[in-house]
């Protein structure tokens, strides 16, 4: 189908519903473009693009950017955007696209890493990367550190693995750890290539003094990559040395990356950006007040042409768990994870919270809480993995306190041990004092976090640490300071805002790499809840505090995403529902899981009891619907491929834990025991027969794992926001964490399933639409179906708790959305999944009885009829507006009401 199919439809205005899409060479754009029939008629209005800049080659997801100002020619260029975008606007769609303002790839395809490191300081584009050319260490100044050789320089120097080469087009290159990098053109007088290969021959002793001296003359320091965390001198992603920082607080920085944006969004491509990890920029306020004021200005052009001017501007931002988006950020909401960790928590039972928490710490052998063992990975980050950037920050501390003579006996070794302290305590992602200085919550999350930091140092008021702390505190407020003698004004107005934001670019990765990747890999009493976005200290949300999390939400930003699904989750949106079940039967699966524990093989206690308890958590959570028990004997390959995809998910698991192995250290002999563990499910008799067990239990709370699920789609649907749907995620989604979240998609499948089903009427609820998913493709049709024939009940309307009475009143959450004489009640089960399960296997009454006589009790709604888009049923209230709950969920385990007066 092509764009001369249709005729031309309404230009889209704000996002009403939004799928992802990971774009990379075997998924294009013009794949993208194929499936656009089927996501219109799944009511989608924007696609939301990953990264669609130039990246390095065989990019999987196109956050490695080499050249911020065209479109990627493995997705097809920008004519095929240009087709996407065609398509979109006569289908009444838009596009919205990932941009990546804070890191490039560190790659001589980067042209501008490139000509820093033929330059170096004098390159034009040193400018655009955070690089340290006065580094302390003498070796590094005036250099960039390559930390890119498998063995120390020396090594590799005698190896071979260094060496001299010519390249008719860009010259003389030094080949090393797999690139081939560019050499200062005054460095080597010019002579016949080959000759000059010759002569730096490494095999040669006379031909590796030569090369070492190429090397020393230089703009870049070859190294072994161990050296990366204690030596880096440059601002890497995270602790990622092949992604670079760039520098986008700088004008000309900012222009040249957002230029190709910019245009595309003028030129009506573009409706809207989604800019990566925000909390990595040095001024994110004042970026995005840029950002938002460029976007305005070309919002005349677009406005001239019938589009909408206003743009849609959201942020990739994790929000601790009491933490707001900050009021002065121009954007329109986050991209979901808070709204995904609020959701998820709504089906864990409270009441399970110690008996598995218990359960873990027999396993584990340890009693420390999850904050104190988040406090030990954090100090493990900082000593091991960002050594490098604690250090810049101590000193750069310790110039400040240079500065006063009040302030400057404060040694860098002093400022070291307190710094690490208050960084090991910092509570959230990072803090907003650039932008003004500090409001009342960044006020008390620094108060918490000095309180925590003096505790941890055993530091009384009047000691020397906690007067240092007092001064840490000080200096990082974001204000300029009162300087001893005007003269020094500018000098520490400059070096607290520098000190600032090292602090502020160097918590936002300690806190992502010691919670997401290490803490929810070594803690785990039930992995649904170690989740992107979750916080160790929360494992349960009433539903009070749930609808007023997303009340909250639609007043400060009404358009923020509702995800439950990203490319970066843990596992499937689907799968921590069907964990959650375990919360309503936590003593039965401690009783299956010790006794399966004790079935696995170990080889000298490896691997540990809780790592085969995690493994346990993901085969049960991630059991596919369509393996039987009893395909583990009949269908070997299909069993394999899915043990296969296991055994990716631990070795990365046990590493990212870095407990008994890790990727810079990895553990042979503990991987091989823990990948014999999963071996013995295929290659044994008795490994066979654990693993059919296993699948049984599996597949047996299954259905009551799809009643939450279908629960946690329709609230994602209908609640105030942008209901975000990931690729894959609209049938089941038992996916593990990335790649394997990344898998491709089959769309045909989809395609066909959505043909086949009604429009209107009472969906089909039957067993197989269970299984197929058909089901959540239909809730996920209509509700998207409803935002489009109401959109202002669902974007603007209000969101209202409704007081339950009866038997069951704790087990059913409702609310109402309320606009302009429309009404909407939407209403799901929690924490009964397992009695609703027949449902799920296809028995439309069988939770009838359940609800005996629990009632809605719904205000000002007396005789008020509902209309049920799900079920195709209508439910009268009674005279003082109450609703049996067994008549609206007779159909399903959940039900939409829409009314109006």
């Amino acid at each position: 189908m092509t764009a001369t199919d249709h005729a031309p439809a309404p230009a889209p205005t704000r996002p009403r519903a939004t799928a992802r899409l990971q774009l990379h060479a075997d998924f294009p754009l013009e794949a993208a473009r194929a499936q656009l029939p089927y996501l219109a008629a799944l009511g989608i209005s924007h696609l939301y693009l990953s990264p669609i800049t130039q990246a390095r080659a065989g990019s999987t997801h196109g956050y490695d950017v080499t050249d911020h100002g065209q479109v990627s020619a493995e997705l097809g260029g920008e004519a095929a955007l240009r087709r996407l975008a065609a398509d979109c606007r006569v289908r009444g769609m838009g596009l919205i696209a990932d941009i990546v303002p804070n890191h490039m790839a560190a790659d001589v395809a980067n042209g501008w890493w490139a000509d820093v490191l033929r330059r170096g300081e004098r390159s034009p584009h040193s400018r655009c990367f955070d690089i340290d050319w006065r580094a302390p260490d003498p070796a590094l100044r005036g250099k960039v550190l390559l930390p890119v050789l498998a063995d120390p320089y020396g090594v590799c120097l005698e190896a071979g693995g260094i060496a001299l080469a010519h390249d008719p087009r860009a010259g003389y290159v030094i080949a090393a750890g797999g690139q081939r990098y560019p050499v200062d053109p005054a460095s080597l007088t010019a002579q016949d290539p080959a000759q000059a290969c010759a002569d730096h021959d490494a095999a040669h002793p006379r031909g590796r003094q030569r090369l070492h001296a190429l090397l020393e003359r230089q703009h870049y320091r070859l190294a072994w990559w161990r050296t990366a965390p204690d030596q880096i001198n440059w601002r890497r992603f995270f602790e990622i040395s092949e992604l670079v920082g760039v520098r986008v607080e700088d004008d000309v920085v900012f222009d040249a990356v957002h230029a190709l944006p910019l245009r595309l969004y003028r030129e009506g491509l573009l409706d809207g950006l989604r800019i990566d990890h925000i909390d990595g920029l040095a001024a994110p306020g004042a970026y995005l007040r840029r950002l938002r004021g460029a976007l305005a200005r070309a919002g005349a052009e677009r406005a001239s042409a019938g589009l909408a001017p206003a743009p849609y501007l959201i942020v990739e931002k994790i929000l601790a768990e009491r933490e707001a988006l900050d009021p002065r950020w121009a954007a329109d909401g986050t991209t979901g994870y808070d709204f995904m960790d609020q959701v998820g928590a709504l089906w864990h039972a409270p009441a399970a919270q110690d008996a598995l928490v218990e359960f873990w710490r027999q396993l584990d052998g340890q009693a420390q809480a999850p904050a104190a063992q988040l406090t030990l990975a954090r100090q493990l980050m900082l000593a091991r993995h960002f050594a490098a950037e604690r250090l810049t920050l101590v000193r750069a501390l310790t110039r400040i306190a240079r500065l006063d003579l009040r302030t400057r006996d404060w040694t860098g070794p002093a400022i070291d041990r307190v710094l690490t302290a208050l960084l090991a305590a910092f509570p959230v992602y990072r803090s907003y004092a650039e932008d003004g200085g500090r409001g009342p919550a960044d006020q008390a999350c620094w108060q918490a976090a000095l309180a925590q930091a003096r505790a941890a140092l055993d530091a009384p008021p009047d000691s020397a640490d906690a007067r240092l702390l007092d001064q840490l505190d000080h200096w990082l407020d974001g204000t300029p300071g009162a300087p001893p003698t005007e003269e020094s004004a500018n000098a520490l107005r400059s070096a607290r805002g520098r000190a600032l934001r090292h602090f502020q670019q160097l918590t936002p990765p300690l806190a992502a790499k010691a919670l997401e990747d290490t803490l929810f890999y070594r803690y785990g009493p039930l992995l649904s809840r170690n989740e992107v976005g979750s916080s160790p200290g929360r494992f349960a949300l009433a539903p009070a505090a749930f609808l007023a999390a997303c009340a909250a939400r639609a007043r400060r930003h009404p358009d923020a995403m509702l995800a439950t699904a990203t490319h970066d989750h843990k596992r499937g949106e689907d799968s921590r529902c069907r964990l959650a079940v375990l919360t309503e039967i936590p003593q039965d699966w401690r009783r299956v899981a010790r006794g399966w524990i004790d079935r696995m093989p170990t080889d000298r206690g490896m691997p540990a009891a809780t790592d085969r308890y995690l493994l346990l958590q993901s085969l049960v959570g991630a059991w596919p619907l369509d393996l039987r028990a009893e395909d583990i004997d009949e269908r070997p390959a299909a069993v394999a491929a899915w043990l296969e995809r296991l055994a990716r998910w631990q070795q990365k698991a046990q590493r990212e834990a870095k407990l008994h192995t890790r990727w810079t250290h990895p553990d042979a002999h503990y991987e091989q025991a823990s990948q014999a563990v999963i071996d013995h499910f295929s290659a044994h008799a008795a490994g066979r027969a654990l693993l059919r067990d296993i699948a049984r239990y599996a597949l047996r709370i299954a259905p009551a794992g799809l009643v939450n699920s279908l629960a946690q789609t329709l609230l994602r649907n209908t609640l105030p926001g942008v209901p975000d749907l990931y690729q894959g995620t609209d049938l089941w989604d038992f996916s593990l964490v990335d790649p394997d979240n990344r898998r491709p998609v089959d769309y045909a499948a989809r395609h066909a399933l959505l043909a086949a089903a009604r429009p209107e009427g009472p969906m089909d609820t039957g067993a197989a639409a269970w299984r197929s998913g058909a089901v959540k493709q239909a809730l996920i049709q209509r509700t998207l179906a409803l935002r489009a024939r109401f959109p202002a009940l669902l974007r603007e309307g209000s969101c209202e708790p409704v007081a339950a009475r009866g038997a069951r009143a704790g087990n059913v959450m409702a609310c109402l959305r309320r606009h302009a004489g429309m009404t909407l009640l939407v209403m799901v089960p929690r924490l009964c999944a397992t009695a609703l399960s027949g449902q799920a296997r296809g028995d439309a009454p069988a939770g009838a009885a359940f609800w005996e006589d629990t009632q809605l009790q719904l205000p000002d709604a007396a005789n008020l009829l509902f209309e049920d888009p799900l079920s195709g049923q209508s439910w009268r209230c009674g005279p003082a507006g109450e609703l049996a709950v067994a008549t609206a969920l007779r159909a399903l385990p959940v039900a939409l009401g829409l009314a109006s007066r």
